[in-house]
Protein backbone atom coordinates (compact mmCIF):
# COMPACT_ATOMS: atom_id res chain seq x y z
CA UNK A 1 0.00 0.00 0.00
CA UNK A 2 3.22 2.37 0.81
CA UNK A 3 6.70 2.64 1.86
CA UNK A 4 7.44 1.03 5.16
CA UNK A 5 6.51 3.09 7.96
CA UNK A 6 9.41 4.90 10.56
CA UNK A 7 9.73 5.60 13.53
CA UNK A 8 9.36 3.04 17.20
CA UNK A 9 8.26 -0.82 16.02
CA UNK A 10 6.58 -1.54 19.56
CA UNK A 11 4.23 0.14 22.41
CA UNK A 12 7.35 0.43 24.54
CA UNK A 13 9.83 2.51 22.28
CA UNK A 14 6.68 4.37 21.19
CA UNK A 15 5.75 6.04 24.22
CA UNK A 16 8.33 7.99 25.01
CA UNK A 17 8.65 9.25 21.23
CA UNK A 18 5.25 10.32 21.81
CA UNK A 19 5.64 12.56 25.02
CA UNK A 20 9.03 14.13 23.45
CA UNK A 21 6.86 15.93 20.76
CA UNK A 22 5.13 19.13 22.19
CA UNK A 23 1.36 18.58 21.05
CA UNK A 24 1.06 15.18 23.54
CA UNK A 25 3.09 17.39 26.44
CA UNK A 26 -0.10 20.51 25.72
CA UNK A 27 -2.47 17.96 25.85
CA UNK A 28 -0.72 16.32 28.84
CA UNK A 29 -0.75 19.46 31.00
CA UNK A 30 -4.06 21.17 29.12
CA UNK A 31 -5.78 17.53 30.56
CA UNK A 32 -3.96 17.89 34.59
CA UNK A 33 -5.33 21.48 34.49
CA UNK A 34 -9.04 20.64 33.83
CA UNK A 35 -8.93 17.52 35.98
CA UNK A 36 -6.64 19.57 38.83
CA UNK A 37 -10.09 22.11 38.37
CA UNK A 38 -12.84 19.71 38.39
CA UNK A 39 -11.77 17.75 41.03
CA UNK A 40 -11.39 21.44 42.95
CA UNK A 41 -14.74 22.19 41.98
CA UNK A 42 -16.50 19.75 43.43
CA UNK A 43 -20.36 18.94 43.50
CA UNK A 44 -20.27 15.94 41.60
CA UNK A 45 -23.39 14.68 40.74
CA UNK A 46 -24.51 11.84 38.39
CA UNK A 47 -25.07 14.55 35.05
CA UNK A 48 -20.95 14.59 35.12
CA UNK A 49 -21.35 11.69 33.06
CA UNK A 50 -23.81 13.28 29.97
CA UNK A 51 -20.55 15.80 29.10
CA UNK A 52 -18.60 12.96 28.61
CA UNK A 53 -20.96 10.64 26.65
CA UNK A 54 -22.20 13.73 24.11
CA UNK A 55 -18.56 14.43 23.55
CA UNK A 56 -18.26 10.77 22.22
CA UNK A 57 -21.57 10.26 20.18
CA UNK A 58 -20.51 13.28 18.58
CA UNK A 59 -16.35 13.01 18.05
CA UNK A 60 -17.04 10.92 14.72
CA UNK A 61 -18.67 13.68 13.21
CA UNK A 62 -16.44 16.12 14.00
CA UNK A 63 -13.22 14.24 13.64
CA UNK A 64 -15.04 13.91 9.94
CA UNK A 65 -15.63 17.87 9.64
CA UNK A 66 -12.48 19.14 10.88
CA UNK A 67 -10.26 16.93 8.56
CA UNK A 68 -12.36 17.69 5.66
CA UNK A 69 -13.30 21.52 6.26
CA UNK A 70 -10.09 22.40 7.98
CA UNK A 71 -7.21 19.65 7.53
CA UNK A 72 -8.38 19.49 3.58
CA UNK A 73 -8.71 23.38 3.13
CA UNK A 74 -7.59 24.12 -0.15
CA UNK A 75 -6.25 27.73 -1.23
CA UNK A 76 -8.19 30.26 -2.57
CA UNK A 77 -7.18 33.07 -4.43
CA UNK A 78 -9.18 36.48 -3.37
CA UNK A 79 -8.47 39.03 -5.63
CA UNK A 80 -4.55 39.22 -5.77
CA UNK A 81 -4.12 37.25 -2.26
CA UNK A 82 -3.88 33.74 -2.23
CA UNK A 83 -5.77 32.77 1.41
CA UNK A 84 -4.15 29.80 2.94
CA UNK A 85 -3.93 28.74 6.57
CA UNK A 86 -0.82 27.32 8.51
CA UNK A 87 -2.88 24.09 9.86
CA UNK A 88 -3.86 22.93 6.61
CA UNK A 89 -0.49 23.78 4.82
CA UNK A 90 1.01 21.67 7.76
CA UNK A 91 -1.41 18.67 6.99
CA UNK A 92 -0.32 18.92 3.32
CA UNK A 93 3.34 18.45 4.24
CA UNK A 94 1.99 15.28 6.72
CA UNK A 95 0.43 13.89 3.27
CA UNK A 96 3.77 14.59 1.19
CA UNK A 97 5.77 12.89 3.87
CA UNK A 98 3.22 11.00 5.98
CA UNK A 99 6.12 8.89 8.13
CA UNK A 100 8.10 12.07 8.98
CA UNK A 101 6.77 11.90 12.95
CA UNK A 102 7.17 15.73 13.78
CA UNK A 103 4.18 16.07 11.01
CA UNK A 104 1.92 13.89 12.34
CA UNK A 105 0.97 16.02 15.48
CA UNK A 106 -0.97 19.10 15.86
CA UNK A 107 0.21 22.12 14.92
CA UNK A 108 1.76 23.56 18.52
CA UNK A 109 0.50 27.78 17.28
CA UNK A 110 -3.37 26.59 16.73
CA UNK A 111 -3.30 25.51 20.48
CA UNK A 112 -3.37 29.40 20.87
CA UNK A 113 -6.48 29.84 19.82
CA UNK A 114 -8.03 25.79 20.08
CA UNK A 115 -7.98 26.09 23.83
CA UNK A 116 -9.19 28.92 24.22
CA UNK A 117 -12.07 28.43 22.58
CA UNK A 118 -12.66 25.04 23.34
CA UNK A 119 -13.16 26.53 26.96
CA UNK A 120 -15.50 29.07 26.21
CA UNK A 121 -17.36 26.75 24.55
CA UNK A 122 -18.02 24.10 27.52
CA UNK A 123 -18.19 27.31 29.77
CA UNK A 124 -21.09 28.64 27.61
CA UNK A 125 -22.66 25.51 26.67
CA UNK A 126 -22.56 23.67 29.96
CA UNK A 127 -25.28 24.85 32.38
CA UNK A 128 -22.70 24.55 35.74
CA UNK A 129 -19.25 25.33 35.95
CA UNK A 130 -18.18 21.81 37.35
CA UNK A 131 -19.72 20.85 33.95
CA UNK A 132 -17.70 22.80 31.72
CA UNK A 133 -14.76 21.21 34.03
CA UNK A 134 -16.27 17.74 33.23
CA UNK A 135 -16.99 18.54 29.40
CA UNK A 136 -13.35 20.25 29.11
CA UNK A 137 -11.51 17.25 30.49
CA UNK A 138 -13.75 14.67 28.62
CA UNK A 139 -13.01 16.36 25.41
CA UNK A 140 -8.95 16.87 26.30
CA UNK A 141 -8.90 12.74 26.91
CA UNK A 142 -10.15 12.48 23.29
CA UNK A 143 -8.12 14.90 21.73
CA UNK A 144 -5.07 12.85 23.48
CA UNK A 145 -6.12 9.74 22.12
CA UNK A 146 -6.91 10.69 18.97
CA UNK A 147 -3.07 12.14 18.65
CA UNK A 148 -1.72 9.02 20.35
CA UNK A 149 -3.70 6.74 17.74
CA UNK A 150 -2.86 9.27 14.92
CA UNK A 151 1.03 8.64 15.95
CA UNK A 152 1.23 5.04 16.21
CA UNK A 153 -0.35 4.54 12.65
CA UNK A 154 2.43 6.21 11.46
CA UNK A 155 5.21 4.71 13.03
CA UNK A 156 6.05 0.73 12.67
CA UNK A 157 3.92 -0.53 15.37
CA UNK A 158 2.21 -3.35 13.78
CA UNK A 159 -1.67 -3.64 14.74
CA UNK A 160 -2.53 -6.17 17.19
CA UNK A 161 -6.37 -5.88 18.20
CA UNK A 162 -9.27 -6.08 15.92
CA UNK A 163 -10.24 -2.54 16.37
CA UNK A 164 -6.54 -0.81 16.00
CA UNK A 165 -6.57 -2.76 12.75
CA UNK A 166 -9.44 -1.11 11.51
CA UNK A 167 -8.00 2.31 12.24
CA UNK A 168 -4.83 1.44 10.82
CA UNK A 169 -5.97 0.38 7.34
CA UNK A 170 -8.54 3.11 7.43
CA UNK A 171 -6.03 6.07 8.05
CA UNK A 172 -3.53 4.01 5.44
CA UNK A 173 -6.08 3.93 2.28
CA UNK A 174 -6.75 7.70 3.29
CA UNK A 175 -3.08 8.57 3.15
CA UNK A 176 -2.15 5.90 -0.01
CA UNK A 177 -5.10 5.17 -2.19
CA UNK A 178 -8.11 8.38 -1.89
CA UNK A 179 -7.62 11.58 0.30
CA UNK A 180 -11.27 11.55 -0.56
CA UNK A 181 -12.29 8.92 1.71
CA UNK A 182 -11.85 7.70 5.09
CA UNK A 183 -11.56 10.57 7.10
CA UNK A 184 -11.83 9.31 10.22
CA UNK A 185 -8.84 8.62 12.46
CA UNK A 186 -10.25 7.28 15.86
CA UNK A 187 -13.69 6.79 15.24
CA UNK A 188 -14.95 5.73 11.43
CA UNK A 189 -18.57 6.18 12.25
CA UNK A 190 -18.40 9.71 10.39
CA UNK A 191 -17.61 8.07 7.32
CA UNK A 192 -20.03 5.12 7.53
CA UNK A 193 -22.83 7.94 8.01
CA UNK A 194 -21.68 10.45 5.47
CA UNK A 195 -20.48 7.83 2.35
CA UNK A 196 -16.62 8.58 2.11
CA UNK A 197 -15.60 4.95 3.69
CA UNK A 198 -16.60 2.16 0.90
CA UNK A 199 -14.88 -1.03 0.03
CA UNK A 200 -10.99 0.04 -1.19
CA UNK A 201 -12.07 -2.40 -4.11
CA UNK A 202 -14.63 0.31 -5.86
CA UNK A 203 -12.89 3.49 -4.40
CA UNK A 204 -10.33 4.45 -7.52
CA UNK A 205 -6.70 5.44 -6.86
CA UNK A 206 -6.28 9.45 -6.50
CA UNK A 207 -2.95 10.14 -8.31
CA UNK A 208 -3.25 13.52 -5.38
CA UNK A 209 -3.34 11.43 -2.13
CA UNK A 210 -0.02 12.78 -2.00
CA UNK A 211 -0.85 16.11 -2.88
CA UNK A 212 -4.49 17.09 -1.94
CA UNK A 213 -3.66 19.90 -4.10
CA UNK A 214 -2.27 18.75 -7.38
CA UNK A 215 -4.87 20.73 -9.10
CA UNK A 216 -3.99 23.61 -8.29
CA UNK A 217 -5.29 26.60 -6.38
CA UNK A 218 -9.01 27.72 -6.54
Amino acid sequence: MAAAASGPASLREALPVFVRHGSPRVLLVALGAALGLRVALGDWSPWDLLPPALIAALWPLQEWAIHVFVLHYRPRRVGPWTLDFQVPREHRKHHAAPYDIPLVFIPLRSFLYTLPLLAALCWLLAPTLPLAATALASYLVLALHYEWIHFLIHTRVWPRSAAYQRLWRNHRLHHFKNEGHWYGVTRLRGDRLLGTGGDARRVPTSPTARLLIGDGVN
